[in-house]
C-alpha cells in the first residue's frame, strides 16, 4: 500500500512538472497552418518574418513562392532582402504558394530571444496582377499571444493561422 502511494505520488509530480513545463516554454518548433480566403487569382507568394518593435526586419523564417521572379511582388521584405545582402539564403525556408482557398502546413522555428522582447511575426502577402498586403497577420511573440494559437487575417488573403508547438 505505501509503494502505491509513494509510486501515485510520483506520478503526480512528474505530471505537474509536465504541464508546468510545457505552459513556460514558449519559442522553438511550431506547425503553421496557413488557411487563404477565396479570391480570383494565382497563388499566393508569403513571406513570414520576425519583425522588431519599430517593424523593421530581423529574420526571414519561411516564404512560399519559389519562383523568384514574382519575390518583387512582396514589396517590403524584397526590399529588405535586396539591401541586406548578408542574410543567409532561402534555401530549406521556400515552398510552393498556397491558391485561393487552400491551406498548407509549414515548420517555423521562433527562436526564444524574440520571445517578450516586443518583436511579432509578420505574415504578407502578394498575388500576381493582385493586391499586395504587408501586415496581413501579425502575431506578437508574447507568451501570452503565442498561446492562443489562432489568429485571424485582417486586410489580406489569408483567413486563418494557426501556431501549434511541436513537442520534442
Amino acid at each position: 500500500m505505501k509503494n502505491i502511494l509513494i509510486l501515485g505520488l510520483i506520478c503526480a509530480n512528474l505530471t505537474m512538472n509536465s504541464f508546468y513545463s510545457n505552459a513556460q516554454t514558449v519559442g522553438g518548433e511550431y506547425k503553421c497552418l496557413i488557411q487563404l480566403k477565396n479570391y480570383q487569382g494565382e497563388g499566393a507568394y508569403i513571406a513570414v518574418s520576425v519583425v522588431n518593435s519599430k517593424g523593421e526586419y530581423v529574420e526571414t523564417l519561411r516564404v512560399l513562392g519559389d519562383d523568384h521572379e514574382w519575390y518583387p511582388d512582396i514589396k517590403s521584405w524584397y526590399a529588405f532582402r535586396n539591401k541586406n545582402r548578408h542574410q543567409p539564403r532561402l534555401d530549406g525556408v521556400t515552398g510552393a504558394t498556397i491558391g485561393s482557398g487552400e491551406r498548407s502546413v509549414v515548420s517555423l522555428k521562433i527562436n526564444q530571444k524574440y520571445i517578450d522582447k516586443g518583436y511579432s511575426l509578420r505574415f504578407e502577402t502578394a498575388v500576381e496582377d493582385k493586391s499586395y498586403h504587408v501586415k496581413d497577420v501579425v502575431v506578437s511573440l508574447s507568451n501570452d499571444q503565442l498561446k492562443l494559437g489562432k489568429y485571424e487575417g485582417k486586410e489580406g488573403y489569408i483567413r486563418q493561422i494557426r501556431l501549434i508547438p511541436v513537442d520534442k
